[in-house]
């Protein structure tokens, strides 16, 4: 059993360290960010998504951050001018294609799941979806259902697992497969103590 929590601001800078090793050779990174000064861009780039998460919505990582795992509410404020400045720059040349880019819209109203990521040496001991399941948990407190994008066909069968369906698959010419998956809220079971 692993020991999982809300992610403080001090935590951030190692969770987006935990996030950019983990996605080092993700299909959708690798598309999306230049290959010059590559980890930096993904290191960056994780920490700033990561602090517009934590500010509005639920960064959840284990007691050690070994794992991560973010989620926006559907009445998230769009990232601020100079955030997306930021972001804009560090896609540099790859901008303009994922500008024109067009993903099937989430369900109206629903939770985004952002990311979740597991430092690479710690993989395979049930992190992620510790961290996962709890970040789940706390948007079910809201009876919201929760959206996803993924462009690893691995992470469809793991998320199938936590109730995701997918509902579309988006093939992107030069670049990944998108699988777009979403997870009606799931009944919370309360018990009456007599």
């Amino acid at each position: 059993m692993h020991g999982v929590r809300i992610a403080t601001q001090t935590n951030l800078d190692t969770a987006a360290k935990v996030l950019a090793s983990a996605f080092a050779d993700y299909p959708w990174t690798r598309w999306v960010l230049p290959a010059d000064e590559y980890q930096e861009r993904l290191e960056e780039i994780q920490r700033l998504y990561l602090a517009h998460a934590s500010e509005n919505g639920i960064v959840v990582v284990d007691d050690r951050v070994r794992a991560v795992a973010a989620f926006l509410p559907p009445n998230a404020p769009a990232p601020s001018a100079a955030l997306q400045q930021r972001v804009a720059e560090l896609h540099g040349s790859r901008l303009e294609t994922l500008m024109s880019l067009e993903l099937p819209q989430s369900p109206e109203g629903s939770w985004t799941f952002e990311t979740v990521g597991v430092e690479p040496t710690q993989q395979g001991l049930g992190l992620g979806t510790a961290v996962l399941s709890h970040g789940l948990a706390l948007i079910d407190a809201h009876e919201a259902t929760i959206s996803l994008e993924t462009s690893d066909e691995r992470n469809v069968r793991l998320y199938e697992r936590l109730g995701f369906k997918t509902n579309d698959v988006t093939t992107i010419p030069n670049g990944p497969m998108v699988y777009s998956m979403a997870r009606p809220t799931q009944s919370i079971q309360k018990t009456n103590q007599s």
